[in-house]
């Protein structure tokens, strides 16, 4: 068996990146570092998040493939198990150029017309398996992040722009996922993080965790929370999570 160094080789917990195990896109502390690894003596250890695993990199550290057994960027459509790379899917693949095309432009003439107190660049984000669209703009400071995540909580900045592209699209088989502070995920319909747990199949795993902190409808962390296979956990910080670590599993 792969895992029988493990003291409960058939548990994998699985932890999103922003607010469970890092602050919002800011870098791990030592003291999660620990924790991780004292966990990865029992059970299988993974992370999932829609980031690319550059940007996991830059929060987690450049040896992020070594911390985890399962590594799963992009929901899993880019993934690796003990630093090897799995399968992985396109998002242009499966949309093609010519509706892409009309999808960003929607996009981008919508963001246009828009008045905010900040607007930054990068308002589009193009990764292997989803796009990642940011009112502010994904370059703006950490300042500015909390200030359009304050904002957006009462004005409901992106919640509006996904209402209109469900409207827009409807047949074009995208789901929306709100997540982190300053923007949300567009990916294929099943492409949300439950896409993961197509690479467990047959591992033998009788037990799933999952941590997250965007776990309410409509957060990207939603859909693999409340999986029938899955047992979620709400998490409101970093801190937290180790919280409830300890709880379970002693540590």
């Amino acid at each position: 068996m792969t895992w029988s160094n493990k003291e409960q080789p058939n548990t994998i917990v699985l932890f999103d990146v922003d607010g469970t195990i890092t602050p919002a896109r800011k870098e791990i502390s030592e003291s999660v570092k620990n924790t991780l690894a004292a966990l990865r003596k029992k059970v299988v250890v993974g992370f999932v998040g829609g980031s690319d695993l550059a940007k996991q990199k830059e929060q987690i550290g450049d040896d992020v493939l070594e911390l985890f057994d399962y590594c799963f960027s992009e929901n899993g459509l880019t993934a690796y198990k003990l630093g090897q790379q799995l399968a992985s899917q396109s998002f242009i693949g499966f949309l093609g150029e010519e509706r892409y095309q009309k999808l960003a432009n929607f996009i981008l003439r919508y963001l246009a017309d828009l008045e905010l107190p900040k607007k930054r660049g990068t308002f589009i984000e193009f990764r292997n398996g989803m796009i990642n669209v940011s009112p502010i703009g994904r370059n703006c400071s950490h300042a500015e992040r909390d200030e359009f995540e304050a904002y957006d909580k009462v004005h409901q900045v992106r919640a509006t722009l996904v209402s209109e592209l469900k409207k827009n699209f409807p047949d074009y088989g995208l789901i929306y996922s709100i997540g982190g502070q300053i923007s949300f995920d567009v990916m294929p319909a099943g492409w949300d993080k439950t896409y993961c747990l197509r690479h467990l199949e047959g591992e033998g795993f009788k037990t799933i965790h999952f941590f997250g902190d965007k776990t309410f409808e409509g957060g990207n962390d939603y859909e693999i929370y409340t999986h029938p296979a899955v047992t979620g956990h709400a998490v409101s910080s970093p801190d937290d999570t180790q919280r409830i670590l300890g709880e379970l599993f002693g540590i």
